[in-house]
């Protein structure tokens, strides 16, 4: 039996100079390459085995050694032929590929049993037939596979390589029958088959890249991978197109900004709306950007005096930082004008525009690998668009009715989906064609899973999910509801953590809200939690906290969990972490935080301790 990969912290990789993990392997495609590394443990010999489906090349891997050998397990293998690292009690190895026409460029895990160990004539490949061992077999493969591959082999060690590439030597032959072209690097000399990579490389004329190797095909190919931000689950690589880079070019100027304008950024540059929206938006006009690596609510004023700033793009959270800093001077005489970004709450935008005013709000609805996006391009406060009918012509949506409890859109009788009314909220889906494509994630079809809706109006047709809740009121105005992960069922309704937030934001003593659901033994659905962050110097207020949710939210929306917190878990794009949160739970012997759960008998919230908990895991404690 195989043993798992030892697991040990991520770290850069002396030869590629990026850090270890599935991400370098995603990041590293587009350039035309496949990263061959994983946390497997190998033996002296190489390891070979077959994609599984026609036009798919076989696959190598080449460990380098480093000091005399000890094992010979395999484990770890990562499937479809891309694996992130090898390792082995000899050493490491890191191998590129080039990324062969028709291959699949994705990673996706998958456990390794029967890979040969001590050479091509042993072990099964991916789809479990074994590889070709003869040079007869070999070229068969070949012929089958069609497209060539190359390996590069970089050892850690002179004497480790030496001996690898003399164990190998019987197997060159079957290799090169396979269409490989083969590389070593740290030896001085190489049997007859093996080029000399380093000095190849060195041979090389230091001028341009010649087109062919990175022009697209057509417009809709890949042009990047952008990671998704992870907020409800493991974050995907999503695919970008070179239409979707060309398209971001008018960002700025559908926002109206213009060439003199001076844009402040202090987005990741990985994620979609700083790379594209920010530094492509500001190409696409021209315009000044500065450029912040880390954003600072303390300093952000003081910037945008020093560099003349009169454009600012945020993520909604970034507003509410500003509006919870304490007065300052260079808050006042500034030249921002205009604000535009997404996630901006009704009730920050308020605070934001009053302070920092006169300026416009542009709040804006996108998801990085989606085909829909809106804009508030009449200033609605608290909107995020509008479903005009010339809109939804040219970016064609609709919202339909979703069950919190399933997890499914709600069908009719035939089986199609069911639009909302006007104040309803939806699930807000986009037809899938070629004008509006979805071109899903690197690596397998199973992380596109529930992100295409089939039969939603009429049969056949397929509809992009972007697992955000809306509402449209009777003007057509669109108004962020909640994500169909975050909402949860209790006491047979279902709660939209917004509402809650919202009602607890209106607090003075409170500076931010997570609000999420936790499972409780014994219930049904999930009971409301807040972790709550104070406004200094102000001190948690129970009672009018009880009296503001008891007057402003229904009972079943009344969160039975308080927990206080320093600081609110976001991820890097400044969203708040909920499903770690929800995870964690509310148990006062697991967590350090002060809790608090509502008593509903005395109107009162009151210390979670340790016998509250066991009463209520018990029954004997109502919630």
């Amino acid at each position: 039996m195989s043993r798992p990969p030892l697991r040990r912290k991520p770290k850069t990789d002396p030869i590629l100079g990026l850090r270890e993990g599935v991400s370098t392997a995603q990041d590293l495609v587009g350039c035309g390459l496949r990263v061959v590394r994983e946390g497997a443990r190998l033996g002296r010999s190489v390891a070979v085995g077959r994609a599984g489906r026609a036009g798919r090349p076989p696959l190598v891997l080449l460990p380098g050694l480093c000091s005399p050998p000890v094992g010979r397990e395999v484990g770890g293998w990562v499937g479809r032929g891309v694996c992130q690292r090898a390792r082995s009690r000899e050493g490491e190895v890191s191998a590129l590929e080039p990324a062969a026409p028709g291959f699949q460029k994705g990673v996706s895990g998958q456990s390794a049993s029967g890979w040969g160990q001590t050479g091509l004539s042993r072990g099964s490949g991916h789809d479990g037939r074994p590889p070709a061992a003869t040079p007869a077999a070999a070229a068969a493969a070949a012929a089958a596979e069609a497209a060539p591959v190359a390996a590069v082999a970089l050892a850690r060690g002179r004497l480790g390589l030496l001996e690898f590439l003399e164990s190998l030597e019987p197997d060159l032959p079957a290799l090169r029958a396979m269409g490989l072209h083969l590389w070593a690097a740290g030896s001085e000399t190489h049997p007859a088959g093996i080029t000399d990579f380093l000095a190849e490389a060195s041979a090389e004329v230091d001028g341009p890249v010649p087109g062919y190797l990175s022009a697209p095909q057509n417009i809709m190919d890949t042009c990047l991978y952008i990671f998704t931000s992870g907020t409800t689950g493991l974050p995907k690589a999503a695919r970008i197109s070179h239409l979707k880079v060309l398209q971001c070019q008018g960002f700025y100027q559908l926002c109206g900004a213009h060439q003199e304008d001076v844009i402040y950024l202090a987005l990741p540059l990985y994620h979609m709306s700083g790379s594209l929206l920010g530094i492509v938006g500001c190409l696409g006009i021209g315009a000044t950007v500065v450029l912040k690596s880390k954003f600072s609510a303390g300093q952000f004023w003081e910037d945008c005096q020093q560099h003349g700033v009169t454009v600012f793009q945020y993520i909604g959270e970034l507003c509410r930082y500003l509006v919870n800093q304490p007065p300052s001077k260079a808050e006042h005489g500034h030249k921002v004008r205009l604000v535009v970004g997404s996630g901006l709450r009704p009730d920050t935008w308020e605070r934001f525009v009053r302070r920092f005013g006169p300026l416009q709000v542009l709040e804006t609805y996108g998801l990085t690998e989606g085909n829909v996006a809106t804009f508030n391009y009449t200033g609605q406060q608290g909107a995020v668009g509008r479903a005009s009918w010339l809109y939804k012509h040219v970016f064609p949506f609709s919202l339909i009715r979703y069950d919190v409890t399933t997890g499914e859109p709600i069908r009719n009788t035939q089986g199609l989906c069911v639009a909302t009314s006007p104040g309803e909220p939806g699930l807000l889906v986009a037809p899938v064609n070629q004008q509006s494509p979805f071109l899903g994630y690197a690596g397998g079809p199973e992380l596109a899973r529930g992100k295409l809706l089939k039969d939603v109006f009429q049969p056949g047709d397929v509809f992009f999910n972007t697992g955000d809740l809306l509402v449209c009121d009777d003007q057509g105005f669109l108004r962020f509801h909640d994500r169909t992960g975050d909402t949860f069922r209790w006491k047979g309704e279902n709660v939209a953590t917004t509402e809650v937030a919202e009602a607890l934001e209106a607090l003075d003593f409170l500076q931010e809200v997570n609000v999420y659901g936790v499972t409780v033994p014994g219930h049904e659905g999930r009971a409301g939690m807040a972790a709550l962050v104070l406004r200094p110097p102000h001190s948690l207020d129970l009672v009018q906290l009880y009296v503001r949710v008891s007057e402003n939210l229904p009972p079943y929306a009344r969160p039975r969990f308080l927990r206080l917190q320093e600081s609110l878990a976001t991820t890097e794009t400044f969203k708040q972490q909920k499903v770690r949160m929800a995870k964690e739970g509310f148990d006062p012997s697991a967590l350090s935080d002060p809790l608090y759960i509502l008593d509903q008998a005395g109107g009162a919230y009151l210390p979670l301790t340790p016998a509250r908990y066991s009463a209520l895991l018990a029954g004997d404690l109502r919630i």
